[in-house]
């Protein structure tokens, strides 16, 4: 017998072992539109609703894609239902059913401001990357951007986001519709304040009124969202079949750990969002510093001394004991410090959730796709602890070792002829293609990319000895740590 297709009336047919919503969805009320419903939103704070419409019916999701029409044709004939599979030993199969409206911005405008300007609707969200908030190199409003142009001149027809939410907020103003919350959740830094900026900065160009307006009335809490989400491909709709025993055209898959924090802002009380693991914080940039020197800073170390051994994937780096050893050494003594005693935030548990995530057989995360935009990373993950670290007298020879290693992987790449993918590859691969073994003639090649070494840090002679230490160490990648770790 053929498997059937995932809809409302065939979930009694869902294999034993699959969740399943149990609450009555014809009975919830949308609460949230959502904006750019990727799979990182289908698998991150949809799930989190899922789990909170169990006890609270107010807060199901309409999903507003401005542009493309994929997600309302692929789950239109799924009721909006679709199957989340956690990548765990043992994976998880569980149906979510918090998306209850599927609307496109380029063909349901009407029906998307009727809900945006809803009563009910209180919290607008977005998952849309940095580009869709329009934003120039200071991260404000980039009033010649061609979308915001366009919104200017036709502000009912909005084409952007930040237009869209521009038009919702003055048309509740002038219903007397008390403003919604708007949320973001992207990897922005200061999301809700550059958020909040972009608003104001739009409203100012169209109506000094509506500014004053959005800057006094409008809630947009910091936000921090973790989670590692694979893209769906016909291996995962195959998997989701055999776990559930129903066809899904659009499963999504994501690591067991998730994590969201958002600023506790009284606009933020009116849900129970702790009850469903959601941590409400005084400060968010704990949680962004954390993820940032103690994820993606160990990623990166991972990555680019892992691909140097041989590695492939982030798992597979982790079953290198050395490295392994090494990298939880670099996070408890060399990381760690650098987050200060954080009132509520428990260091040691937060390394020891990274460290199970970096083990998970369940994740296959190529270490030559966290190897990309180096360039970009390095400095916001490494660099800026290794310069509060000196200014505290603190060691940076482990800190110096990924620095290292990411000048050893680009001249190997470029020695082989490999593309380098980062926004500076011409010239990294000028550089690595020069580069001869030599320690102090590379390292002074790489001083040219001033964003990772810059001039000030190269004139310290603590990191100077330190950095040319590592990257002669790293010519033998395989021996490259013993020393390290017998200090």
């Amino acid at each position: 017998m053929s498997p059937t297709r995932l809809t409302e009336a065939s979930l009694h047919a869902a294999r034993s072992g699959t969740v399943l919503p149990t609450y009555n969805r014809e009975t919830t009320r949308v609460g949230i539109v959502h904006i750019g419903p990727g799979a990182f939103h289908r698998a991150h704070q949809a799930w989190y609703v899922d789990t909170l419409l169990h006890s609270d019916k107010r807060w199901a999701i309409s999903a507003l894609s401005l542009k493309s029409a994929g997600l309302r044709d692929a789950l239109k004939d799924q009721d909006g239902l679709y199957t989340l599979i956690e990548l765990g030993a043992a994976p998880r199969a569980r149906v979510i059913g918090s998306i209850r409206e599927m609307l496109v911005g380029a063909t349901d405008a009407d029906a998307a401001f009727a809900r945006l300007t809803a009563r009910d609707t209180r919290v607008v969200s977005m998952t849309v990357t940095e580009k869709g908030y329009c934003l120039n190199a200071k991260n404000e409003l980039d009033l010649g951007n061609e979308d915001i142009v366009h919104d200017l001149a036709n502000p009912s027809k909005p084409r952007s986001t930040i237009g869209w939410l521009v038009e919702a907020l003055r048309r509740r103003r002038t219903a007397g519709v008390p403003p919604f919350t708007v949320l973001s959740c992207d990897n922005l830094p200061e999301n809700g304040v550059v958020l909040r900026k972009a608003l104001a900065a739009l409203a100012a160009a169209r109506d000094a009124d509506l500014a004053k307006w959005i800057e006094g009335e409008v809630v947009s809490p910091r936000t921090m969202v973790d989670s590692i989400t694979p893209a769906t491909d016909d291996g995962l709709r195959k998997r989701a079949v055999e776990l559930t025993g129903l066809i899904d055209v659009w499963p999504i898959q994501r690591e067991p750990f998730t994590q969201w924090v958002i600023e506790d802002l009284p606009a933020m009380r009116d849900a129970d969002w702790q009850s469903v693991g959601v941590t409400l914080a005084k400060d968010v940039g704990v949680y962004d510093r954390a993820k940032l020197r103690l994820v993606n800073g160990p990623h990166s170390t991972l990555t680019y001394i892992g691909l140097l051994r041989g590695h492939e994937t982030v798992a597979d780096a982790m079953r290198d004991s050395q490295l392994a050893q090494f990298v939880e050494l670099l996070m408890t003594e060399d990381l760690a410090p650098s987050l200060g005693n954080p009132e509520g935030f428990d260091v040691a548990h937060y390394i020891s959730a990274v460290l199970a995530r970096y083990r998970n057989p369940g994740i296959r995360h190529l270490l030559s796709q966290i190897a990309w935009d180096g360039s970009k990373k390095l400095p916001v993950r490494i660099v800026v602890t290794i310069a509060e670290a000196l200014r505290a007298g603190r060691p940076v020879h482990r800190l110096a070792m990924p620095l290292a290693a990411w000048m050893r992987f680009i001249s190997r790449q470029a020695k082989a002829g490999v593309a380098i993918v980062d926004p500076d590859a011409a010239r990294l691969a000028e550089i690595g293609k020069a580069c001869t073994g030599d320690t102090r003639a590379d390292i002074d090649r790489f001083a040219a990319c001033e964003a990772v070494l810059p001039a000030a840090l190269l004139s310290d002679e603590r990191f100077r000895r330190a950095l040319e230490a590592a990257y002669a160490k790293l010519a033998s990648p395989q021996s490259a740590l013993t020393t390290e770790l017998s200090t």
